[in-house]
């Protein structure tokens, strides 16, 4: 017989097994950051805080002497070790000076073109990517990797003018998927599958086929890494997570839903609904910048230059709205993103986001694509981060499903979910842990700036020709990735 006590313990491990997904999640992502916070030191003046509030973000933001990027701040070598390769001619990470201003220009020359013509690129590149998972059946989808080859084949034909073969758009897919696993903490990072890329582009340049004029006094490899970074890493994994977080909210929320298909040629009300989504789940979480001045504030203490600002998005879109926890597009028929706490793209004045005018565009092309075909479910925890990719039911329009066949199907999607964070959130303290130190240890952006300065000359002349490409594919430490917090 089985003692009372013993039952009593097992239904007590049970139920504790049971309750796992409510509370270890979150209390695991808690000692995550305080083991980041302990090993990379207490760096940082955080933005908005208690001193400098919300509602002098934009002033310090867009000051001039906080311009500096990733030189002088331990927090630069987790990001170039996330961003491998070619950190040191990634637009993001490069100081402002001439090579800066020479690599914007010709990565807003590559992003630029007559709105309809990238809205019809965006759609058919949409519609391609649909065509090829498309089963005719209900599925469960992860929505960030349903939209991967989306943004693979469209920034492809805007670098290279052409379209997107299979080859190209699976090695895309690949290094775009390992960055963006690797800064989720969900992967480690793989730096042959990024170097596989690199090498397809270095074939690309050495043929001649790139037809656009790329930023000039870079090395052949260091014009791939360009392309790679900017085009393939960066703005494939930041599209692909916005649509993410767009078809999740729209999932989530029937009504706006509905609203959206029914309407499908309602510009205002879309952007509305993209102007929500953007201020609760930004794509950027913290932005780091370095004072390369003192910084003076009228009535506030003044920051010193050497000083590491921490600007998090996810803190100021909170502020200066009434239910800021509430998902209300409707609230934006009286606000102006222009004068609201909202800055998903950043600020004019320190950097922004080479793809402010075209993510709107393409973005409303790729959802109007998606609502055609189907029906979006989803119960599923949203967070800024959707470790999970973003799972989704996606009903075709012209099979409707009984109301039993969803409940079942949700619920399934539910118990799968809970169960997943659970070892997710496991998975990303030990794999964040260990990335946060091996970036500590090989230090690339440190070790990049004692060789070279900010335009990428050597300090001496016994260092020869700056190339940290080619120094990641070697090593794997001269490394570079986006913005904290992505």
């Amino acid at each position: 017989m089985v003692s009372r006590r013993t039952t009593a313990a097992v239904a007590l491990g049970g139920a504790l097994l049971l309750s796992l997904p409510a509370w270890l999640p979150d209390r695991v992502v808690a000692l995550r950051m305080k083991v980041f916070a302990r090993v990379n030191g207490d760096e940082g003046i955080p933005l908005p805080s208690a001193v400098f509030g919300a509602d002098r973000f934009q002033e310090v933001y867009g000051h001039p002497a906080a311009g500096g990027r990733s030189k002088g701040a331990a927090l630069s070598d987790l990001f170039w070790y996330w961003l491998a390769p070619g950190a040191d001619v990634h637009q993001e990470h490069l100081e402002a000076g001439p090579r800066y201003d020479e690599v914007a220009r010709r990565t807003l020359a590559v992003l630029s073109g007559p709105s309809a013509e990238l809205y019809a690129a965006a759609a058919r590149a949409t519609r391609r990517a649909l065509d090829a998972a498309d089963t005719g059946r209900v599925r469960s989808v992860r929505l960030r990797d349903l939209m991967m080859p989306v943004w693979a084949e469209f920034f492809y034909e805007l670098v290279f003018k052409e379209p997107c073969p299979a080859e190209a758009r699976r090695l895309i897919v690949a290094n775009a998927t390992d960055v963006v696993d690797a800064l989720k903490c969900t992967r480690p990072r793989h730096m042959r599958r990024r170097n596989r890329l690199t090498r397809y582009l270095l074939r690309r340049l050495a043929a001649g086929d790139v037809p656009h004029e790329l930023p000039g006094g870079l090395t052949r490899r260091q014009q791939a890494c360009y392309l790679q970074g900017t085009f393939f890493n960066t703005a494939v994994v930041q599209m692909s997570e916005a649509m993410a977080h767009l078809l999740l909210v729209l999932a989530q929320h029937p009504d706006v839903q509905r609203r959206t298909t029914d309407t499908p040629d309602d510009d205002r009300y879309l952007s509305y609904v993209m102007n929500e989504t953007f201020r609760l789940f930004p794509l950027f979480g913290v932005a780091h910048r370095i004072a390369t001045a003192d910084i003076a504030l009228d009535g506030l203490p003044t920051i010193p230059a050497g000083s590491v600002l921490t600007f998090s998005y996810p803190d100021y879109h909170a502020t200066g709205y009434t239910d800021p926890e509430r998902f209300d597009p409707q609230r934006w028929a009286a606000l102006s993103a222009k004068d609201a706490h909202h800055i998903p793209f950043g600020v004019a004045a320190n950097r922004p986001c080479p793809a402010w005018r075209l993510a709107p565009v393409v973005m409303r092309a790729a959802t109007r694509e998606v609502l055609a075909r189907y029906a979006l479910d989803s119960p599923v925890g949203h967070t800024r981060s959707i470790p999970h990719r973003a799972p989704c039911l996606l009903l075709p329009r012209e099979r409707p499903v009984s109301r039993a066949t969803r409940f079942v199907l949700r619920t399934a999607l539910t118990v799968r979910d809970r169960a997943e964070d659970v070892g997710r959130s496991l998975l990303q303290l030990v794999l964040g842990t260990w990335m946060v130190l091996e970036a500590r240890r090989t230090r690339p952006a440190t070790t990049y700036f004692a060789r070279y300065d900010t335009e990428g000359r050597p300090l001496s002349a016994g260092h020869g020709a700056p190339d940290a490409g080619a120094t990641a594919e070697r090593g794997a430490t001269a490394c570079p990735y986006p913005r904290r917090g992505a």
